[in-house]
């Protein structure tokens, strides 16, 4: 084996120039393909992205519907430390497709205890109405027993988070990017 660089037998420092001639070869080329690719994509992207960017101002629905959007807003809504409500809104989302069976009944455990609870981990702000209603629905979970906590978190988002996003520095600056 190879150890300290003043006692390297020859073998080992040829073998080290031997790599680092092929290592080298192998980035330059690289280097140069993959800073082309990446002009590309940007050049292609960036008529994309503004667009993207600017249809997150149009309704908070059109902000969701784009994956970039949802992490924008998240980090946004971190910063105001409500990320919980997208949180909640996107377990409820992916909790809709969940096929019917045992892990029905295992989601809606996991995503009450993490939401709805009282004093749970990421607790919503709910009515208590909302909240009773959900915990009804918790006896016998189906696809839509979220439905009213989720149409109460849509529209705190949508009457309270979403305007201060589209006021603030984070989404002004994105928009100053595109």
């Amino acid at each position: 084996m190879c150890k300290g660089l003043a006692t390297l037998p020859a073998t080992c420092l040829e073998r080290a120039k031997e790599v680092r001639t092929r290592l080298g070869f192998l980035l330059q080329k690289s280097d140069s393909t993959l800073s082309t690719n990446r002009t590309e994509r940007k050049t292609r992207s960036r008529g994309t992205y503004s667009d993207e960017v600017l249809k997150w101002g149009e309704s908070l629905d059109k902000l969701l519907d784009h994956k970039r959007g949802v992490t924008a807003f998240r980090a946004f809504l971190r910063s105001e430390f409500s990320e919980e409500n997208i949180d909640f809104w996107l377990a409820c989302e992916e909790y809709r497709n969940t096929k019917a069976g045992p892990k029905l009944t295992l989601k809606a455990q996991k995503i009450y205890n993490e939401f709805v609870a009282v004093q749970a981990p990421k607790e919503v702000n709910l009515d208590s109405h909302s909240r009773e209603s959900v915990l009804q629905n918790m006896t016998n979970p189906s696809l839509s027993c979220f439905d009213p906590a989720q149409k109460r978190i849509y529209g705190l988002m949508e009457k309270d988070s979403f305007p201060r996003f589209l006021k603030s520095q984070f989404f002004l600056g994105l928009l100053k990017q595109t």
